[in-house]
C-alpha cells in the first residue's frame, strides 16, 4: 500500500481512488474538513452506550469462556447504522471518521475492562487476599491509563511505524470504508467477510489466515512455524515443549533482545540529530517522540508499582533491599510485556498476554519475591500490554480512514481525538468493572487464566524451570537478532510457540501460500486488494466469534 498521494488516479482503479480521496480530505486541513470531536454530544453519547456494553460483554464472556471478543467492528456498524437514520442529530455519523471514533471506544472499553481490569483483580481474590482487590484495581486502572497513552505517544515512530501491518486495525478499517463507498472493494471484502464466517462455522481460526495475507512475510513465516512446533511438539520430540517452558524461555531471550534493538533506534536516531542537526524529519520527530515517551512511561510505572506496592501492604513483608528489587523489577517486567505484547500485535493481530504475563511472575518466583509480592507483580503485569496493543489496531484503522497522510494537521488531529474517545471507553470501563466484580466473584467467575497464576505462586519454581528458561532464552535472543528490529523473528516465533493451536499453524501457511500465487498471478496490485479480502475475512471471524461466543456466554 503506498502512502504517496498523487496528482492523478486512473479511473479503473478503484481501489487507489479511494485512498486519493480520502488523502485529499486530509490533506485539505482541518479548516475545511474538521475532524469529528470525540467530546460532540452525539458522540460522546454513542460512546459511553458502547462502552458500558463492550465493558459488561468483555468481562462476562472472559469469565465464562475465557476468551475476550473483538468488538471494535460492532461499534462501527452500530454508527453506520445510526447514519441511515433520518434525522439531523445522527447524520454526524455518516462521517467515516465519527465511525471510527464509535470503534475506537467501544474496543478500548471491551479490552480494558476484560483484560486490563477484571482479570488482574481477580488473582488476589481466587489466592484468598480479598483485602488487596481494591488497591489492585486502583493500580491497574492508572496502568491501563498509562499504556493506552503512550502508544498513542508511540504510534507512528519507528519502534511502532503506521505503516505496519497492526491487522484487526486493517479489518476495521476496510470494513468502514466498504460501508461508506461501496463499489468493488465492498464485494471483495464481502466475499473475505463470507470466507471468514463459513471458516469460522467448521472451527477453522481464520484470523490467521487473515493475518498472513497482510503481514510481514518473514515474521508471518517464523510465526507459522512457531504454531506447527509448538502443535506436534509431542509426536516430534516426544513430550510437549509447553511443559518444559521452552515457549517461554525463547520468548525471555527474544523480548530482552527486542527492548535494546528499541533503545538502539531511539540512541541512534538521537546521536545523528545532534550531528546532522536539526534533523526535522517526520522520522526523526518520531524517534525523539519515542525517546520521550520511554522516559515519562517508566518514571509511570515506577509511581504505579510504589503505589500498589503501598497500597496492597505487601512492603510490609519485605525487607528495604528486597522491595526496591520488587519495584524495579515490577516496572521493567511491565515495560517489556507492553513492547513485546505490541510487537506481536502490530505483525501479527495475536497479543500472547497471558503467556508474557507468566513469564514475568516466573522470573519474579525465581528472584525470591513473597507469594503476596507476587500476586501483584502477576496483576500488574496482565495488565499492561492490552490496552497498548488495542489502541494500536484503532490508531491503524484511523490512519488508513485518514488517508495516511502522516504528520498532517488531521493526522495529528485525528489520532488526538480516538484518544479522547478511546480514553471515555476506558473510563466507562473502570465504572463497569467497580460496580459488577462483586457479583463476578460472588459467583466464583474470574478470568480462568487466574487459577494458573495462583498454582505458579502455590507451587514455586524448580531448578530444572530455571536452566530450561536461561537456556532456551540463548536461541530466542539468536533468532531476534537475525530477524532485526523490522521482522522481529525472535518475537513471532516465541509467540507461535506460547498459542497451542496448530491449525492456527496451517491456517498462516495456507495463508501465505495463497499469497504468494496471488502475488505471481495479479501483480504489483495484489497488495491492496489482499488487504481489502484480509480484513473482510479478519472481520467475519471476529463477528462470529462474538455472536456464538455471546450465544454460549448467555446460556452459561
Amino acid at each position: 500500500m503506498t502512502h504517496e498521494v498523487t496528482a492523478a488516479v486512473p479511473l479503473h482503479d478503484e481501489g487507489a481512488a479511494s485512498k486519493a480521496r480520502l488523502a485529499a480530505q486530509a490533506s485539505s486541513g482541518p479548516h475545511h474538513h474538521p475532524h469529528p470531536k470525540a467530546l460532540a454530544p452525539a458522540n460522546l453519547i454513542l460512546t459511553v452506550v458502547l462502552s458500558v456494553f463492550g465493558a459488561i460483554v468483555g468481562i462476562q464472556m472472559l469469565a465464562s469462556l475465557g476468551i475476550t471478543p473483538s468488538t471494535s467492528l460492532i461499534g462501527a456498524l452500530a454508527a453506520m447504522t445510526l447514519a441511515r437514520v433520518p434525522l439531523a442529530m445522527f447524520r454526524g455519523f455518516r462521517s467515516v471518521h465519527a465511525q471510527n471514533l464509535a470503534q475506537t471506544s467501544i474496543s478500548s472499553a471491551t479490552f480494558g475492562a476484560a483484560n486490563s481490569l477484571f482479570l488482574p483483580i481477580g488473582i488476589p481474590f481466587l489466592f484468598g487476599l480479598p483485602d488487596m482487590v481494591v488497591p489492585m484495581l486502583v493500580g491497574v486502572s492508572l496502568a491501563m491509563l498509562l499504556d493506552a497513552w503512550l502508544l498513542y505517544r508511540m504510534f507512528d515512530t519507528p519502534a511502532f511505524p503506521a505503516k505496519n501491518p497492526w491487522p484487526l486495525g486493517i479489518a476495521a478499517a476496510e470494513a468502514i470504508k466498504a460501508g461508506d463507498g461501496g463499489g468493488k472493494q465492498a464485494w471483495l471484502l464481502l466475499g473475505g467477510l463470507a470466507t471468514g464466517v463459513a471458516g469460522a462455522v467448521f472451527k477453522l481460526p481464520m484470523s490467521a489466515f487473515g493475518v498472513a495475507l497482510i503481514g510481514g512475510l518473514g515474521a508471518m513465516i517464523a510465526f507459522g512455524i512457531g504454531l506447527l512446533v509448538r502443535g506436534y511438539s509431542t509426536p516430534l520430540f516426544g513430550m510437549d515443549i509447553g511443559t518444559l517452558y521452552v515457549p517461554h524461555g525463547m520468548m525471555i531471550g527474544a523480548g530482552i533482545v527486542a527492548l535494546v534493538q528499541v533503545a538502539r533506534v531511539v540512541l541512534k536516531k538521537r546521536d545523528s540529530g545532534s550531528r546532522n542537526a536539526p534533523a526535522d524529519t517526520q522520522e526523526a520527530r518520531g524517534a525523539t517522540a519515542l525517546g520521550r515517551s520511554l522516559r515519562l512511561g517508566s518514571a509511570g510505572y515506577l509511581a504505579i508499582m510504589v503505589l500498589l506496592a503501598a497500597g496492597t501492604g505487601v512492603y510490609t513483608g519485605m525487607s528495604p533491599a528486597m522491595l526496591v528489587c520488587f519495584v524495579i523489577y515490577g516496572t521493567f517486567a511491565a515495560f517489556v510485556h507492553e513492547l513485546i505484547v505490541g510487537i506481536a500485535a502490530m505483525h501479527s493481530g495475536w497479543f500472547p498476554a497471558f503467556a508474557v504475563a507468566l513469564i514475568s511472575l516466573l522470573i519474579g518466583i525465581l528472584i525470591g519475591f513473597p507469594p503476596e509480592a507476587l500476586v501483584v507483580l502477576a496483576g500488574f503485569s496482565a495488565a499492561t500490554g492490552p490496552a497498548f496493543a488495542d489502541m494500536g489496531y484503532d490508531l491503524k484503522a484511523g490512519h488508513i480512514l485518514r488517508g495516511e497522510t502522516s504528520g498532517t494537521a488531521f493526522e495529528l488531529d485525528g489520532r488526538r481525538e480516538q484518544m479522547i474517545a478511546g480514553m471515555v471507553g476506558f473510563a466507562v470501563a473502570i465504572v463497569v468493572v467497580a460496580c459488577t466484580y462483586r457479583m463476578f466473584f460472588a459467583n466464583h467467575q474470574t478470568a480462568p487464566i487466574n487459577a494458573a497464576y495462583v498454582a505458579a505462586i502455590k507451587a514455586g519454581i524448580s531448578g530444572d524451570t530455571a536452566r530450561n528458561l536461561a537456556l532456551w532464552a540463548i536461541p530466542g535472543a539468536i533468532l531476534q537478532v537475525l530477524g532485526g528490529s523490522r521482522q522481529q523473528l525472535g518475537v513471532l516465533f516465541a509467540t507461535g510457540l506460547l498459542i497451542a493451536s496448530p491449525m492456527a499453524g496451517w491456517m498462516v501457511a495456507a495463508g501465505i501460500a495463497c499469497r504468494l500465487v496471488v502475488h505471481r498471478v495479479v501483480g504489483v496490485s495484489a497488495r491492496e486488494k489482499l488487504e481489502v479480502f484480509a480484513g473482510g475475512v479478519i472481520a467475519g471471524d471476529a463477528l462470529y466469534s462474538f455472536f456464538s461466543g455471546a450465544v454460549k456466554s448467555l446460556r452459561k
